[in-house]
């Protein structure tokens, strides 16, 4: 699970890269070349705290997230289309966080002149839009050559026309290709076709210090406001001197971790967990995943040899203290190879390999 981290030149989306990773990235821009910069940080989440208090592990692990912190998006880059390098980096991504500024500085001046988040919200996914249309009309172009010299499938030539024309469709009507239905064979269709649109995002406000967040009702996809460059400065200190300045300051939580879970959330994931004495840990599968599925992340091994999977629900646990209780009262079940996985299950499987 990987989002790319983009933004306008002069946002701060370095500053949040630095504050979710604990990292110190350079926050200015390195002159004729385009960098890069990754890591994976832990998805905050209670349960994991509170299983690994009650089995006592030798090792808590949480569920990642791994965040790139990608080139600066240029207006106006699509309309002769995004860069080779910087499309190749965002097609890599499954979701975009997109960083607006809304700090003003008398020494770092805003591209467009002044500070505007929506106005910059609309120029970000406006490019994103752009980028995808030119992308459309080139494969309808092509399709329609296709067509016109009859050297490739007619049924598949049409069956990629009618959904290209779909997508056109919206694209022109300024609707983003995420908000469209798909069938199972459109999804696979579309899955080696670079179309930035269909990845859903995260807007991000980069706030100054007390200042109060923009208004984000006319956003049609989630958002969070934090102070940048004052979370950077936490999340760099001790988790001692750390708290010292949040209580000095009256900061009761960093947004940080909302903003890893909204991340988290926005890749429409669920978590699972294994527990023991060896270790406590949250998995991540897709939501509709089996039983199987879900044992396959674990290890390929434990999905091709599936016997069953021993499941009780975290809130039943937690519930009951115990999982002694929890087979007592009727709670731990035994489930096959088609089970449906739940948010919160807590699995044991076994295995014939």
């Amino acid at each position: 699970m990987k989002l790319g981290i983009i933004g306008l030149p002069q946002s701060g989306k370095t500053t949040i890269f630095n504050a979710l990773t604990r990292g110190n990235a350079p926050t200015t821009a390195s002159a004729g070349r385009m960098e890069v910069h990754q890591a994976v940080v832990d998805v905050p989440d209670p349960r994991v705290d509170i299983l690994s208090k009650m089995f006592n592990p030798r090792k808590t692990i949480y569920a990642k997230v791994a965040y790139a912190d990608i080139a600066g998006l240029e207006t106006g880059s699509a309309k002769s289309g995004i860069s080779g390098q910087l499309l190749n980096q965002l097609n890599q991504m499954d979701a975009l966080i997109l960083v607006v500024r809304c700090f003003e500085s008398d020494l770092v001046m805003h591209p467009q002149g002044s500070i505007n988040p929506l106005r910059d919200v609309e120029m970000m996914t406006g490019e994103l839009l752009l980028n995808d249309l030119i992308a459309v009309e080139r494969k309808l172009e092509r399709l329609t050559e296709e067509r016109k010299k009859g050297g490739t499938d007619k049924a598949v030539n049409a069956r990629q026309t009618e959904l290209f024309e779909k997508l056109h469709a919206a694209l022109s009507d300024n609707k983003p290709l995420r908000d469209l239905e798909y069938t199972p064979e459109e999804e696979k269709e579309l899955s080696s076709f670079g179309l930035l649109s269909r990845k859903r995002i995260l807007t991000v406000f980069n706030l100054g210090e007390g200042q109060p967040a923009p208004d984000a009702s006319r956003l049609d996809h989630p958002s969070v406001a934090l102070m940048g460059k004052l979370e950077m400065e936490i999340a760099q200190l001790s988790p001692e001197d750390a708290t010292v300045f949040m209580e000095e300051y009256g900061i009761k939580e960093l947004s940080l971790n909302r903003m890893i879970n909204l991340s988290y959330e926005l890749l429409q994931e669920l978590t699972f967990f294994t527990v023991g004495e060896d270790e406590v840990r949250a998995w991540v599968t897709h939501r509709g995943a089996t039983a199987q599925e879900a044992a396959g992340e674990i290890h390929t091994d434990l999905s091709r040899g599936f016997v069953r999977a021993e499941v009780v629900a975290y809130e039943d646990l937690v519930t009951l203290g115990s999982m002694n209780e929890a087979k007592a009262k009727g709670k731990f079940r035994l489930e096959g190879k088609e089970y449906i996985v739940a948010d919160g299950d807590i699995m044991h499987v076994r295995s014939s390999l």
